[in-house]
């Protein structure tokens, strides 16, 4: 089987709340690539990729670019291809457009792959379970207020949601009290026994994390996510041992070398790893073997419908944040029951595009 061609497309997708309804942020859309990889037997893989913001349209360039080198090749031998993408098309770097290209491309692959093998792509990388556990992301963010955040939550519950996710790190300049109250009040919302997380988004110092996460620590956080930023892997780990709340971490780091640093600096409890900054399923991969050998739950990053195969398919998956910013792109997505994902049987992804959401949100 070769490839024989290519298709990529710039879209804005609408960053509406179908979970909780909450009001839209202004109309925003967030910009993404799709690519199509074509074969010689009729097969056709899918990926997506994203975070090119006002450059998206250079990222669908370098997505084709990467596309085009792919013709010829064979989309089983994934690492031999994605080997000659690095050869040819990484002078950049291994952060930016090379690698959030380069993931819509392995992400194809694998697609192509699976349905040559008529399995699903989580079977295909070891099918450990076949149901995962997810967590309801983005209605609960630090826009709203107390009151629209405590109806968000419940909302959350009255749809089976068994774990969530809020955000401190409020607008304006807060207090510790201020930060403490929005936390508590979600907590109050949904009871004692719903896991809850909470987003900080590298918005605090070290100091700050330890001092809040103190505050906060009866309120049984599942977790506290990306505290400070990304890179500063000694500052991480101050937080990580100085807090009984488990620190999670990863979304922001590019490529797998970095996550042996933090992992090695026991930065965080929980590595979070996403797919377009990763480089692919293949990486994404890579790095829950190395969070395992490190006895380290993994979990996601956007993009449940695609990396849902994942967690199920590896031993230390712990569960998939369901962030619905994509989910109309495709005609149907895995289904929640009881507050967990349930894999698809269909061979790869699983997935196929929604010709009229494609059309309607070219960019």
């Amino acid at each position: 089987m070769k490839i024989t061609g290519y298709e990529a497309t710039a879209l804005n997708v609408p960053e509406d709340d179908p979970l909780a309804n909450m009001p839209e942020e202004a109309g925003r859309k967030r910009p993404i690539v799709i690519v199509r990889l074509r074969t010689d037997q009729g097969i056709e893989g899918i990926g997506v990729t994203l975070y090119g913001g006002r450059l998206n349209g250079a990222l669908r360039s370098a997505v084709e670019a990467l596309a085009a080198l792919t013709v010829g090749e064979d989309p089983m031998r994934v690492e031999a291809v994605v080997a000659r993408l690095r050869t040819l098309g990484d002078a950049g770097g291994p952060g930016g457009l090379f690698t959030l290209a380069l993931s819509a491309i392995d992400t194809a692959l694998w697609d192509i792959k699976g349905k040559a093998l008529e399995q699903p792509l989580w079977k295909l990388l070891g099918g450990h379970r076949d149901r995962v556990a997810t967590y309801a992301s983005g209605s609960l963010r630090r826009g709203l207020s107390d009151d629209q955040a405590q109806r968000a939550a419940q909302i959350l519950l009255q749809k089976g949601f068994r774990e969530m996710k809020t955000q401190m790190a409020l607008p304006g300049n807060p207090t510790p009290a201020d930060e403490v109250r929005r936390v508590r009040v979600v907590r109050e919302a949904i009871g004692p026994d719903i896991k809850l997380m909470c987003d900080i988004n590298q918005r605090w110092r070290p100091e700050q994390a330890i001092d809040i996460g103190n505050r906060v620590e009866d309120v049984g956080l599942f977790w506290l996510e990306d505290v400070t930023t990304f890179d500063d892997y000694q500052g991480l780990a101050r937080v990580t041992a100085a807090l009984k709340t488990p620190i999670a971490g990863g979304e922001y780091v590019w490529g797998i070398a970095p996550f042996r640093q933090m992992i090695e600096a026991r930065s965080v409890d929980i590595v979070m790893v996403d797919l377009a900054r990763v480089g692919g399923v293949t990486q994404w991969m890579k790095v829950a073997g190395m969070a395992e050998a490190f006895n380290l739950p993994i979990v996601s990053h956007v993009m449940p419908e695609i990396l849902v195969h994942m967690v199920a398919a590896c031993p230390n998956g712990l569960t998939v944040e369901y962030m619905p910013w994509m989910l109309a792109l495709y005609e149907e997505t895995p289904a929640i029951e009881h507050g967990q994902m349930v894999l698809p049987d269909k061979p790869g992804l699983g997935l196929k595009f929604d010709e009229k959401a494609i059309a309607a949100f070219k960019a």
